[in-house]
């Protein structure tokens, strides 16, 4: 891994937007393209590794495991392994995970009214989703 040059005007400039600004914090921990949708799926309760594999089939297994991993060092999600043979692992959303909901809705009900605009894009509502 590179490291990184921490007395950076850069560095400097993330450090202070991440001190005053709550919404880079927010993205700090559930910022990309996965989290959210990790997240979201999980709205619907504990779920397995293949069921999040299966529910997010664009997502490589890497990314996958590695945003598993950053959500639970996060505290967004917990990770029980059961000592059976073949490993029984469930993920599942902690309380701070869980006070993200309303705002996983909005952002899944501001997405299906964008769509709508587009008459080629197939009607869908939130009954269609988790959580």
């Amino acid at each position: 891994m590179t490291l990184v040059k921490e007395s950076s005007t850069l560095q400097e400039n993330k450090r202070i937007a991440f001190d005053e600004c709550p919404v880079t914090y927010v993205m700090s921990k559930i910022g990309g393209h996965w989290k959210p949708i990790i997240l979201f799926h999980l709205l619907s309760g504990s779920k397995r590794y293949s069921e999040l594999k299966k529910a997010v089939p664009a997502i490589t297994e890497k990314m996958l495991i590695q945003h598993l991993k950053q959500l639970e060092a996060d505290e967004l999600l917990t990770r029980e392994a059961k000592p059976v043979v073949p490993p029984f692992v469930t993920y599942s959303l902690t309380p701070s995970g869980w006070r993200l909901q309303p705002i996983l809705h909005a952002m899944a009900t501001w997405g299906i009214e964008e769509r709508q605009k587009d008459p080629l894009v197939p009607y869908k509502n939130m009954d269609d989703f988790p959580g």
